[in-house]
């Protein structure tokens, strides 16, 4: 049962990619998608609009959501908490800031991923070293100095924008924070996946542990379960996970609080499962939001962030008043 559900949601994803390279601003024919697919080499208007545009978003769409929805996954199982997200750790908003100053200084768009990324990162360590205690990582303090730290930086952010030189920065400041997959290619690809993929690959390494955890901290050390080693390996496979999504996405909020609990009730609570599902649900969200957002009015594209959360705070507010769990 639980394989027919992962199949599905692979063929989802799939089918949802399809769609997604024949829908934007100019309507590409199906056809002419797979003639250019099977053939690489070829030149013209369909084939570059597929391999240089519509693929490569795609991708990093899909790359996002997935990242973003085991980051979610992790950190809820870690905290105990279905109501956190990868963002609590403050990554998002000191990316912000630091992409705010970059803009202001007029550093060249094509550096944004790189600081971002080493933004996040930098600010999700900061955290976890603020929450150390004499016996590890204390959770609620984790959380304490995730929403502090994050409250400062947006503070900071608000007014690197009042304080720009004109309007031209504001707007491209206010741009980056609405969340966007537009300007990125195969590059930008290259590097997040390397980064998501080490991840994953630290969080997979906790999964046995975070299943022990829910019986009780002191019923999983009795069993031989490194709490402090499981907390750490789950902080940095996150601040990897979110910090390669905010360095191609920009601000994109809820996929990592919503996606855990429709993963959750498509498939169980343990984690191994519940992360083989998390990772095709999450980026089948992205993929059809960014498709809506550059197709809704063109040639305008909408804020992919903003759009997210028109979907996103409803959802929350029907978590946060019902009785939720995440054992």
């Amino acid at each position: 049962m639980r394989l027919a559900i992962l199949l599905a949601l692979g063929a989802a994803l799939f089918g949802s990619a399809m769609v997604a390279t024949v829908v934007g601003a100019v309507p590409l024919p199906l056809s002419a998608i797979v003639t250019a697919a099977l053939h690489p080499a070829s030149t013209g208007a369909v084939s570059t609009i597929f391999w240089l545009l519509r693929l490569p978003r795609v991708l990093i769409g899909a790359l996002v959501g997935a990242s973003l929805a085991v980051s979610g996954t992790l950190m809820q199982g870690l905290l105990r908490n279905p109501l956190v997200d990868p963002y609590l750790t403050g990554a998002s908003a000191g990316a912000a800031l630091a992409i705010a100053v970059a803009i202001a200084l007029g550093v060249s768009p094509p550096a944004y991923s790189a600081i971002a990324f080493v933004a996040a990162l930098a600010v999700t360590l900061l955290v976890a070293l603020l929450a150390r205690t004499g016996t590890g990582i204390s959770p609620d303090r984790l959380i304490i100095a995730g929403v502090s730290l994050s409250a400062l930086f947006a503070g900071l952010t608000t007014l690197v924008i009042l304080l720009a030189q004109s309007s031209y920065v504001s707007l491209n400041i206010l741009a980056w924070l609405g969340g966007s997959l537009v300007g990125h290619g195969w590059h930008d690809l290259m590097w997040a996946s390397l980064y998501s993929c080490a991840g994953l690959a630290l969080g997979l390494a906790a999964v046995p542990a975070l299943n022990a955890l829910r019986l009780g901290q002191r019923r999983a050390q009795s069993i031989g379960v490194d709490v402090e080693r499981t907390r750490w390996l789950v902080v940095i496979a996150t601040c990897l996970l979110t910090a390669a999504a905010v360095s191609v996405s920009g601000i994109i909020g809820f996929v990592g609080l919503i996606v855990p609990h429709i993963a959750r009730a498509a498939i169980g609570h343990d984690l191994r499962w519940t992360l083989l599902a998390a990772m095709p649900i999450g980026a089948t969200i992205v993929i059809l939001a960014d498709m809506m957002a550059r197709s809704a009015a063109p040639p305008l594209e909408l804020p992919l962030g903003i759009l997210l959360s028109t979907i996103g705070v409803p959802a929350f507010l029907y978590l946060a008043w019902r009785k939720v769990r995440i054992a």
